[in-house]
């Protein structure tokens, strides 16, 4: 009897010790003795996460913000939109005289103007200019700059290099770019660049400069436009504005610089005062709009052509169209007003721009 007991208590405890170790797989009955480091690693099963980490932006947007062509860009931004603010009126009345609408003379334009429109008519269009201005200056004067730069440091570079020579026989040429001027190179990318991104505005200024009765409000002449030709429509005029932009900015800028240095140097000064920067850019203005204002009688004729009924095929047709129906003198239509409008916006746009250009570039430079 004692041995039988002894046997039970045995049993017991060894059933004991085999549920230590024992799992259930499948039906509650069965049941599978399993190794301790089995049943070890079964229960530290290692966790898994998953994490992301976003990139701080901000350091490098700050640091972008304070570079050289952020600050040339704001530059021309504000510069295009306080000197547009002011001269408004004389945009209104130049733009009406070269495409031939109204009075030829610029008192009996103003008069017109105001009659038929009131006070506000001399403002027609200028929300949309602002809105093209502000972009145009800033992309032209940051253009102008960079490829300035990056012209006059690649002719350093081609200089101090000793491998652009062509021996040809007995002859040796010495390939050289320092005739090329990096400022006429630089204002005719500025013109060209600008106009290819801020075409549209143009068309859209002009249309409602032009005609406010059949295009009212900004969103009426958009929706206009797009259904007369899509979004090609929205370029009309793109190849002659190209062919006027590239003398008259070039021209422009080259002008500037070379006045501008020219007067440093007769006057022994390093820099320009406000009323100098404001005569200089003004004469760099009218020279250049004096020189390519045939061209921009041509433009003008062949973006807004279409609302008079007739519109020129090219700019050669557009100019000798003008030639035969008023003369040489025709091609100069509008020149007084457009001088008028021209000179006292090339020279405030400078003033500004050379103002703000040294405000945000000295608190860069203190940062």
């Amino acid at each position: 009897m004692i041995l039988i007991r002894k046997s039970m208590a045995f049993e017991s405890q060894s059933l004991k010790k085999e549920k230590k170790y024992s799992g259930v797989f499948g039906d509650v009955y069965s049941m599978a003795i399993l190794p301790k480091e089995l049943e070890l690693e079964k229960e530290s099963h290692p966790k898994f996460e998953l994490r992301f980490q976003l990139p701080d932006l901000i350091q490098p947007i700050r640091e972008f913000s304070r570079t050289r062509e952020v600050r040339e860009f704001l530059s021309g931004a504000l510069a295009g939109a306080m000197t547009k603010a002011v001269l408004a009126p004389l945009e209104t009345i130049r733009t009406r005289m070269v495409v031939g609408v109204g009075s030829r003379h610029i008192s009996g334009s103003f008069l017109e103007v105001i009659e038929k429109q009131g006070w506000q008519g001399l403002w027609a269009g200028n929300a949309v200019n602002m809105i093209r201005i502000i972009p145009t200056q800033a992309i032209e004067f940051a253009t102008f700059e960079c490829v300035k730069r990056a012209m006059t440091s690649t002719q350093e570079k081609w200089k101090q290099a000793e491998s652009h020579k062509v021996q040809i026989g007995p002859v040796s040429l010495n390939l050289s770019i320092s005739w090329i001027s990096p400022v006429a190179v630089a204002g005719a990318a500025a013109g060209v660049v600008s106009t290819l991104v801020c075409h549209p505005l143009e068309v859209l200024k002009d249309r409602l400069t032009v005609s406010p009765e059949a295009y009212p409000s900004l969103s009426i002449a958009i929706s206009k436009i797009y259904k007369e030709g899509g979004i090609g429509a929205c370029y009309s005029g793109l190849s002659p504005t190209l062919i006027g932009m590239l003398p008259y900015s070039t021209c422009y800028y080259f002008m500037y610089e070379k006045m501008k240095k020219s007067y440093c140097q007769a006057k022994n000064k390093e820099s320009l005062n406000r009323p100098e920067m404001l005569l200089v850019g003004a004469l760099a203005g009218f020279t250049a709009s004096t020189i390519s204002f045939p061209l921009e009688v041509a433009r003008k004729r062949l973006m807004v052509g279409a609302l008079q009924g007739k519109c020129p095929p090219h700019m050669a047709a557009a100019l000798s169209e003008v030639i035969r129906e008023e003369g040489l003198l025709g091609l100069y239509r509008g020149w007084g007003a457009s001088c008028l409008k021209v000179m006292p916006s090339s020279g405030i746009t400078w003033m500004f721009y050379e103002a703000w250009k040294d405000i945000l570039l000295v608190q860069r430079n203190s940062l």
